[in-house]
């Protein structure tokens, strides 16, 4: 199962001692909104705000409704506020990779929630170390609050260009000075990030799913290699840096994106119906039932079966309880796999020959696990389907994918993973009808796991190393 590493998300609000114009305050409207992107990172939760002299930040481990009540979200005033929820792909799980990075710097003091991954990381890190500089905890993010922080521009938003120039990878970030809101995208645009407008307010997310929870209008994306800056003046923009092609992450269309989201002017539910679509055509089969791996499964799975004419229908139902813990789990939970988090509806299925949808097979050992699930409930045949195609190579932008080494597509033929998970048949969705599908020309979109062509060059020694960099 693929895991995407963060969303952002922030509030400008003009009117600094009336709330009239957000629901229940900054803090609060950002913890809405983080709860709408809580998909994209489930181990820490955290919120920084400014009342224009001061930055409070509260943030702990664990989803965004434990981490913050009302006591909380009262102790965060101001009217700017920004927001941050982590799942970690650099730096382990634990309070001090927690964001935002607060940091308090010549420019005054400044919050940083950061989605994506620096690939020169470790070499930032360390030219800072040998400066002096010592860290809290092992992210990327905190290696860029601290360039900025010892940058020699006099001015804040030069500092900040003079650190992104020495940034390589894939960062869309939310900044927060006493006095500014500030959202940056990288010169690829390989992470999401948009802004939105209500009446007295800007709002800065890496999803639209998240505006939509505060009646917040699509104002539009942040662009590649752009910085935005909504302060007391309004909202202004700069191109720091240009001619980089536009690469946004293929796997936004596939899976971590909400399907109720918007990216790039596509409805990410429409790109995912079209998969299946596509799929169907490319991998029919005679059968009794689609079903989907819940929940980024679905919208494939109903195109499969609009296209197809086979009915669609629930076979799994997943416990949406099942998350993060702070419970070490013991080898008997480890052992139960995928049936904590899956249960098969056996009168569904029984009998029948079943379609399954996935989005994508990376190890293998799930969709062996889902297969053997499907088939002790009684299914009499039982064909996977994935509405993306293999994936052959790790990611180094954000996502947490195998090394090479542990991806098995990278080492097996389709014939020999089908074995594998214990399949009937197995068919992936091609290429080309995955770039028809997102409806972006290829030349706009990362596909590098895919077909190994990495937007930002990606040093021999991170391939070689084979470390989980993603």
């Amino acid at each position: 199962m693929l895991r995407e590493d963060c969303g952002v998300f922030g509030v400008y609000n003009f009117q600094p001692d009336s709330a009239a114009c957000l629901p229940a305050g900054r803090a609060k409207s950002v913890y809405y909104g983080l709860f709408a992107l809580q998909h994209r990172g489930q181990e820490s939760a955290g919120i920084a705000a400014s009342d224009g002299q001061h930055v409070s930040c509260h943030k702990n481990m664990g989803l965004v409704n434990q981490v913050f009540d009302e006591a909380a979200l009262a102790r965060l005033k101001g009217h700017i506020a920004i927001g941050h929820v982590r799942y970690s792909t650099t730096g382990s799980s634990v309070i001090e990779n927690a964001q935002p990075i607060v940091i308090d710097t010549r420019y005054g003091t400044i919050a940083l929630a950061h989605n994506g991954n620096l690939i020169n990381a470790a070499i930032l890190r360390q030219d800072l170390k040998d400066k002096g500089i010592s860290f809290v905890g092992a992210s990327d993010s905190e290696v860029i609050a601290s360039m900025i922080a010892t940058s020699k521009k006099e001015d804040f938003e030069e500092a900040l260009v003079d650190t992104l120039k020495h940034c390589k990878g894939a960062y869309s970030l939310a900044i927060m000075t006493r006095d500014k809101l500030i959202a940056v995208r990288d010169p690829h645009g390989i992470r999401p990030l948009c802004i939105g407008k209500l009446d007295k307010a800007y709002v800065i997310s890496s999803e639209t799913c998240a505006l939509d929870i505060l009646g917040a209008q699509f104002v539009r994306d942040v662009a590649n290699g752009e910085i935005v800056v909504v302060d007391k003046d309004g909202l202004r923009s700069r191109t720091w840096q240009m001619d980089e092609r536009e690469a946004i992450c293929v796997f936004e269309y596939v899976y971590f994106a909400r399907p109720d989201s918007v990216l790039n002017g596509r409805n990410v539910y429409e790109a995912r119906f079209h998969m299946g679509k596509y799929l169907a055509k490319e991998h029919p089969v005679e059968a009794d039932m689609v079903m989907a791996v819940p929940e980024s499964g679905v919208p494939a799975a109903m195109g499969y079966s609009a296209e197809s004419k086979i009915p669609y229908e629930e076979g799994l139902i997943k416990n949406r309880y099942v998350g993060r813990t702070f419970i070490q789990p013991s080898q008997e939970i480890r052992d139960l796999g995928v049936r904590l988090k899956l249960n098969p509806i056996r009168d569904a299925v029984r009998g029948k020959k079943v379609v399954i949808v996935d989005d994508s097979i990376i190890r293998g050992t799930t969709s062996r696990q889902i297969v053997r699930l499907i088939r002790e409930a009684g299914a009499r045949e039982v064909h996977m389907r994935v509405s993306s195609p293999p994936n052959l190579n790790p990611c180094f932008y954000g996502i947490d994918t195998a090394t090479k080494a542990e991806l098995i597509a990278a080492n097996l033929s389709v014939e020999g993973i089908r074995k594998y998970i214990e399949a009937d048949s197995l068919g992936y969705l091609s290429l080309k009808n995955l770039i028809k599908s997102v409806s972006l020309p290829a030349k706009n979109l990362c596909l590098a796991c895919l077909n190994g062509e990495y937007p930002v060059r990606i040093p021999e020694r991170m391939q070689s190393l084979k470390l989980f960099f993603s």
